[in-house]
């Protein structure tokens, strides 16, 4: 890691803060579906498991939160930087590919830590009723193998994407589909088969199914592998390919 690591980071912490735009659909637009979601099936179960909505509802809603600030954090970043010439200044200084990109995702880590904890926090209020079990904490390395392969489909769709108009085009249509395909609005039990079968080919599921068993308290040492081994697939995958196709300018 080069010295413009930390110079990179603190100006990535800098931006986020001052951002008001980024802030609200970081943080509060999340929670709008929460609110949405769980006002609606509030006090239901699941026929098909017997589990309350809110045990579904909870942890998809914040994945698909987490995930997609994730993407749109950093497309946005490299197609506006590109735009400035930022980069293409950047690019004159020591600074690495790895070090442009690793700030931006540590600032991205930090990000969706602190929306984890507003999110289950949320959740936690009586309205709601979410009661996390003692395995909780197993969702805090899916949830960052989850944020690193997500950040790495950001990097690409910045990569190609020249406008904002681009990113945001391009990133809904991954991101919104892969929301409802993965049981992040409402549980994938409800789906037909045939819709089940496309989820499990989405990084997003794996997200989905290993954040909730781990706060139900369902999961078990071979899911738990199952949902991590596939996460960090992704991310490999995902992340080799936006170090290819990363760009300093758009010439």
């Amino acid at each position: 890691m080069s010295m413009a690591f930390p110079a990179l980071t603190a100006v990535h912490t800098k931006s986020a803060r001052r951002d008001a735009t980024t802030i609200f659909f970081t943080f509060i637009f999340p929670l709008v579906f929460l609110l949405l979601f769980g006002t609606i099936f509030r006090g239901q179960a699941v026929e098909a498991s017997g589990r309350s909505y809110i045990e579904y509802i909870a942890p998809g809603v914040m994945t698909w939160g987490i995930a997609n600030a994730a993407v749109f954090s950093i497309a946005f970043a490299l197609m506006q930087w590109r735009e400035s010439d930022l980069l293409r200044i950047v690019r004159m200084t020591p600074a690495s590919t790895r070090s442009v990109l690793s700030s931006k995702l540590t600032v991205t880590m930090g990000i969706a830590a602190i929306q984890a904890v507003l999110f289950v926090g949320v959740a936690m209020l009586p309205f709601f009723g979410l009661r996390p079990a003692s395995s909780a904490w197993q969702a805090i390395p899916l949830l960052f193998m989850g944020v690193v392969a997500f950040y790495a489909v950001g990097a690409i769709i910045g990569a190609f994407a020249n406008t904002a108009e681009a990113v945001a085009a391009i990133s809904n249509v991954i991101m919104v589909p892969m929301a409802f395909l993965s049981g992040s609005f409402f549980p994938i039990d409800m789906m037909p088969s045939f819709l089940k079968s496309i989820a499990h080919a989405l990084p997003l599921y794996y997200l989905n199914d290993g954040v909730g068993d781990a706060f139900t308290g369902s999961a078990t040492a071979a899911s738990f592998a199952t949902n991590m081994g596939v996460l960090t697939a992704f991310a490999l995958v995902f992340g080799v390919i936006a170090v290819k196709v990363f760009r300093w300018s758009n010439d």
